[in-house]
C-alpha cells in the first residue's frame, strides 16, 4: 500500500464520499422497495379484485414494468456519469426518484379516478425505473473508484450494505405502522401513503448531501482525453465484458429479487404467516443478510472475486429448491427466518462483490455504461420478473416450477463464474481509455 493511502485526511475523505454515496444509494432503494413492503395494503386501492392473488400479480407486473425501462436509465445516466461526472449523475438520479415517490403518494385510488390511478401507478414505476437504473451503474463506479485498490472488495459491498438496508428501512417502518401508529384499517385506506411521503423527503436531503461529494481521481484523469465515440458505440469494443456481466448477472439478481422482494409476499401466502409475522421474519433475515455483505467483501479482497462467485453459483444450484421446498410448508416462524438466512449465506457470495467485479471489468471512460447498461437489461429478464414469474406458477397451480426456473438461472451463470478472470488479479481500474 502506498503511503497516499496511509495518509489520514485522504482516508477521511473517502470514508466521506463512500458513506454519502451509500446513502445515497440506501434512500433511492428505499423508495423503490417501498412499493414491495406496502403493496399487501395499497394494492386493492389500484387493483380492484376478490383474488388477492390477482391484485399481487397486477401489483407484481408493475414492478416488473419499472425494469423494463432500467436498461434507459443506465445508458442516460452511465452517458451522464461517464461525460459529465459521476457526482452530477448521482444527483440527478435521486432527484428522479423523489419525483417517482411523491406522485405514488398523492395518487387518488381506482375508486376515485378509475384507470387514471394504476396508469399514474405505472408512470411513477418508469420514473423510478429509469432512477435507479441510472444509480447503480453510477454509485457502483463511484464506490470502487473512490477506494483504495486493497479494499475495493470490501468499501463497494456497502452499494449491497445500503441497498438491503433501503429494503430494511422500508420494512422498519412498515413495522411501525403496523405496530405502534396506524390500524390495518387505517394503512389499507390511507397509512401505506405516508412510506413514500418519507421517502421523497428523503431523496431531497440526500440530493443536497451529493453536491459536495468529491469526483474521483480516476474519472478527472479520464476526463482529461477527449472521448472518440460515444458511450454505447464505445460499449461495443469490449463484447466480452459486457457478455460476462449480463452472464454473472442473470442468477444473482434472480436469487436477490426472490430473496428479498418475493420472500413478503411468498412467506406471508404460501407459508400461511400473518402480515406482522411476516415482517419481522422478513426484517429479520435481511439484517443477516445486511451484516454479510461488508465480511464478503472483506474476504473478496484477501481470496479474490472468483471463489465467491463460484460458492454462490454451485450452493445455490444445489440448494435453492429443497430450501424453497422447506420454507413452503413450514409452520414456524424461527425456521422460516433460518430457512431464509441459509439462502443468504450462498447468495451474498454474489450481492457482496458483484458491482467491484463488474467495474474492474471496464476502463473509467466507459465503465458506468459498461457496469450500467448490460447489468440493467439483465435484471430486466431476470430480477425485476422474478416475483411476477413465481406468482404466475402459483396461479396456475405449480408453484414449486419456480424454485426449478431459479436454480437453473443459476446454475447458468455459475458456467460463467467457472470460466471467467478473477477481476482482482486483471484488473482494468488503472485503465482510463
Amino acid at each position: 500500500m502506498t503511503q497516499s493511502y496511509l495518509d489520514m485526511p485522504d482516508a477521511k475523505r473517502r470514508i466521506k464520499a463512500i458513506f454519502v454515496g451509500s446513502m445515497g444509494n440506501l434512500v433511492e432503494w428505499y423508495d423503490f422497495y417501498a412499493y414491495t413492503a406496502f403493496a399487501l395494503y395499497f394494492a386493492p386501492a389500484f387493483f380492484p379484485s376478490h383474488d388477492p392473488v390477482v391484485q399481487q400479480l397486477n401489483a407484481a407486473t408493475l414492478f416488473a414494468a419499472g425494469f423494463i425501462v432500467r436498461p434507459l436509465g443506465g445508458w442516460l445516466f452511465g452517458h451522464l456519469a461517464d461525460r459529465h461526472g459521476r457526482r452530477l449523475s448521482l444527483m440527478v438520479s435521486v432527484g428522479m426518484m423523489c419525483v417517482g415517490s411523491l406522485i405514488i403518494a398523492v395518487t387518488p385510488t381506482y375508486a376515485s379516478i378509475g384507470l387514471a390511478a394504476p396508469a399514474l401507478l405505472a408512470l411513477a414505476r418508469v420514473i423510478e425505473g429509469l432512477s435507479l437504473g441510472g444509480e447503480y451503474g453510477a454509485s457502483a463506479t463511484y464506490l470502487t473508484e473512490i477506494a483504495d485498490p486493497d479494499h475495493r472488495g470490501f468499501y463497494s459491498s456497502f452499494q449491497y450494505v445500503t441497498l438491503i438496508g433501503g429494503q430494511l428501512c422500508a420494512i422498519l417502518v412498515l413495522l411501525l405502522l403496523q405496530n405502534v401508529f396506524l390500524t390495518h384499517e387505517q394503512l389499507v385506506q390511507w397509512g401505506w401513503r405516508i412510506p413514500f411521503v418519507i421517502g421523497a423527503m428523503l431523496a431531497v436531503i440526500t440530493a443536497l448531501m451529493r453536491r459536495d461529494m468529491p469526483e474521483t481521481d480516476s474519472y478527472k484523469e479520464a476526463s482529461k482525453r477527449k472521448p472518440q465515440t460515444s458511450s454505447l458505440r464505445g460499449l461495443l469494443r469490449y463484447p466480452r465484458e459486457v457478455a460476462i456481466v449480463v452472464g454473472l448477472t442473470a442468477g444473482g439478481t434472480a436469487a436477490f429479487y426472490t430473496f428479498t422482494t418475493y420472500m413478503q409476499t411468498f412467506v406471508r401466502q404460501t407459508s400461511g404467516f400473518s402480515d406482522i409475522v411476516t415482517t419481522y421474519v422478513i426484517a429479520a433475515s435481511l439484517i443477516f443478510a445486511l451484516i454479510l455483505q461488508p465480511l464478503y467483501g472483506a474476504l473478496s479482497d484477501k481470496i479474490g472475486r472468483k471463489p465467491l462467485l463460484v460458492f454462490f453459483g454451485i450452493a445455490g444450484a444445489a440448494l435453492t429448491v429443497p430450501i424453497l421446498m422447506t420454507l413452503s410448508h413450514t409452520k414456524s416462524p424461527f425456521i422460516a427466518f433460518l430457512l431464509i438466512c441459509a439462502a443468504w449465506v450462498f447468495t451474498a457470495g454474489y450481492t457482496s462483490i458483484n458491482a467491484v467485479v463488474k467495474a474492474e471489468l471496464f476502463p473509467t471512460n466507459i465503465r458506468a455504461t459498461g457496469v450500467a447498461v448490460p447489468y440493467a437489461i439483465t435484471v430486466s429478464i431476470f430480477g425485476g420478473t422474478a416475483p411476477a414469474i413465481a406468482l404466475w406458477f402459483k396461479q396456475q397451480g405449480h408453484e414449486e416450477w419456480f424454485y426449478y426456473y431459479l436454480a437453473g438461472v443459476i446454475f447458468i451463470s455459475l458456467l460463467v463464474y467457472a470460466t471467467m478472470r478473477d477481476t482482482k488479479h486483471q484488473s482494468a481500474m488503472h485503465k482510463h481509455d
